[in-house]
This record gives structure tokens, C-alpha cells and sequence, in this order.
């Protein structure tokens, strides 16, 4: 029986990448589904034989432990560089999109309130 090692719903394509070449170096079979069109799936990747699902595991946590602090170090040293994005460069870089935030922000709160609002007359 098949077994679903990983999840590939908001998995990175590096990540993915790097966990096929781990399993491939490992010698252990696996397939890959893709993600339904509408994103109701996300895909996954599934390993074929159960036996070796002890060992696929163990190594996916010692290089999901690795990738872990690395990232952690990629991401601190862009912050003392002044390299990593803040809320101010994230709203000029997509100001429609911070829009639409706002208008939608908005538009629930005026009909969350209306009905109290109506209410009080």
C-alpha cells in the first residue's frame, strides 16, 4: 500500500526538489501526485513500498532539521544585511493588492456593524 510521505501544499519547489534527491540517493522508490486544477489536492509525494517507509521518514526529519537551520541563517543574515522585505516595501511593491486588503477589510466590517447601526434608530 502506498503511504504519503509529504504533502506538497505550500511546499517550496527547491524543497521538493531537495527531498526527491534524497529519496533518489537513498534508494528508495516513490511517485509524485500532481495537484488537482482547481487546488482542492495539493499532490504529494507517496512512497511505494511500506517497508521502507522507517527509513524514508528518518531521513526526511534529519534533512527537514538541516533545511531548518539553514533558512534560519539565510533569513538573519538578510535581516542584518537590510536584505528581507518589511510591511512598507511589501505595500509599494503591491499597492493593488493592499488595496483590495483594505476594501475587503472594509467592506466586512460594514456589514458586520449595519445591522447594529440600523438598530439604533
Amino acid at each position: 500500500m502506498a503511504i504519503l510521505l509529504l504533502n506538497l501544499r505550500h511546499v517550496p519547489e527547491d524543497e521538493a526538489d531537495e527531498v526527491r534527491a534524497l529519496l533518489e540517493a537513498q534508494g528508495i522508490e516513490y511517485y509524485e501526485t500532481q495537484p488537482g486544477p482547481f487546488g482542492i489536492s495539493a499532490g504529494g509525494i507517496w512512497l511505494v513500498h511500506s517497508e521502507q517507509e522507517e527509513r524514508a521518514r528518518m531521513r526526511l526529519h534529519e534533512y527537514q532539521q538541516t533545511r531548518l537551520q539553514r533558512v534560519h541563517v539565510e533569513r538573519e543574515t538578510a535581516r542584518r544585511e537590510g536584505r528581507l522585505p518589511g510591511t512598507w516595501s511589501q505595500l509599494r511593491d503591491n499597492p493593488l493588492q493592499a488595496l483590495a486588503a483594505v476594501l475587503g477589510i472594509l467592506l466586512v466590517l460594514a456589514v458586520t456593524l449595519l445591522p447594529f447601526l440600523l438598530l439604533g434608530e
